[in-house]
């Protein structure tokens, strides 16, 4: 929501205004001085939204201001040009409207055009959250990255390696909605208040690593030349895709890392496949290269990725693990139920990488059970067990 400057207004006295942290308010303006304000800025607030109101016959100010349940402050500062003792009937005027509810709509097939409109949707409530894009899939769409939170302890977390893993992209995506409900009304998610995590940490989400195989699981064939006749190709000329984890070309993202990518090249397919096929080098694809790159410029301090299914989290990579790790994939169990695994029987993967190159906690947590692609009945059970281990990822 915008507003417009005043003569003596500040961000301290926003803040008191409307009931949103300070620190939000200054992060969601990052292009202002919070000490000078100049008259006629324009201000993002976070956490609210507009609506409209038509003036009737025998409103004043005082009793518009009362139906809503607002200060009449944030109506003569949201209609600068309103004349409080002569309303005019018929005239329109917007009135501010806490978010006090989620605004995504996550139980549904999601797909890469889902996560785009949602990320969208919450950057114009809560402007103090940074998105961009970290590179392109094959097929030229743009893989996001939303950073929040202000802190030193910097937290990675992403989903959707796999295509058939898509399940995973609303659990992050639900989180965020969470919490940034929390934050802006001043609130917690299980007894936990979230704004000193905002003070102590920074959150990196990648929600879909793999917006073209995901695309392909959810929505079919695609349109296209030549990845129609490609992946057709590829999947013995079925348009079933449930079975497909790799990205559009057949190759499959979490065996692309530089981490004993030799071993584990010859253990899958030796060419373009649905799954498994490590591709002819480490790093050939443009997904795998984007999230490497991301991780390769920050200073993450632990990387979570979310796949499916087991209800397991594996922890470690050829003895190069942290002592830390076990402190934090222990919470993870306590908080999830899911049961913690050391090694796995494979390598290249994105968290044997960070393990093995920076030697830091890195965690692949499998949620829930069944086969790929889990069914939207097990969305809330999934979503409760990974929020938890979420939640811990910012406080451990």
């Amino acid at each position: 929501m915008r507003v417009t400057v005043r003569r003596g207004d500040s961000l301290w006295a926003y803040s008191q205004l409307f009931q949103v942290p300070l620190q939000l308010l200054i992060d969601s303006n990052p292009i202002l001085n919070p000490q000078s304000l100049m008259l006629g800025q324009t201000i993002e607030i976070p956490g609210y939204v507009t609506i409209e109101y038509q003036i009737a016959p025998r409103d004043t100010i005082w009793q518009i201001a009362l139906t809503f349940g607002v200060p009449q402050d944030t109506l003569l500062l949201l209609n600068p040009s309103i004349q409080v003792y002569s309303l005019r009937v018929g005239q329109i005027i917007r009135i501010a409207n806490r978010v006090t509810y989620l605004v995504v709509q996550t139980l549904r097939n999601y797909d890469y055009a889902n996560v785009q409109e949602d990320i969208n949707r919450l950057a114009d409530i809560y402007p103090f959250i940074r998105h961009r894009s970290i590179g392109t899939s094959v097929m030229g769409k743009a893989i996001p990255e939303i950073r929040i939170g202000i802190g030193a302890k910097h937290v990675h977390v992403n989903a959707s390696f796999h295509g058939n893993e898509w399940i995973t992209t609303p659990v992050l995506i639900r989180f965020l909605n969470e919490y940034l409900l929390a934050l802006t009304n001043n609130g917690s998610i299980r007894g936990l208040v979230m704004n000193p995590l905002y003070e102590m940490t920074t959150l990196s989400l990648v929600p879909m690593v793999n917006p073209d195989g995901v695309d392909l699981v959810v929505n079919g064939l695609p349109s296209v030349e030549p990845y129609r006749s490609n992946v057709l190709a590829i999947n013995d000329g079925s348009s079933n895709f449930s079975g497909w984890k790799a990205n559009i070309q057949g190759v499959d993202l979490n065996n692309q890392f530089p981490a004993l990518w030799e071993r584990e090249a010859t253990r899958g397919p030796r060419s373009p496949a649905s799954r498994d096929y490590a591709g002819t080098g480490p790093l050939t694809e443009p997904e795998s290269q984007a999230i490497a790159n991301l991780t390769s410029n920050s200073n993450f301090s632990r990387v979570l990725a979310f796949h499916t299914q087991g209800a397991v989290i594996y922890w470690g990579f050829e003895g190069l693990e942290p002592p830390e790790s076990v402190i934090i994939v222990n919470e993870f169990e306590r908080v999830s139920g899911y049961q913690p695994i050391v090694y796995a029987d494979s390598s290249a993967g994105f968290k044997d990488w960070f393990i093995q190159d920076w030697r830091r906690p890195g965690f692949t947590i499998e949620v829930g059970r069944g086969t790929n692609p889990l069914p939207l009945s097990q969305f809330e059970q999934i979503y409760q067990e990974s929020l938890g281990i979420l939640l811990a990822s910012l406080y451990v």
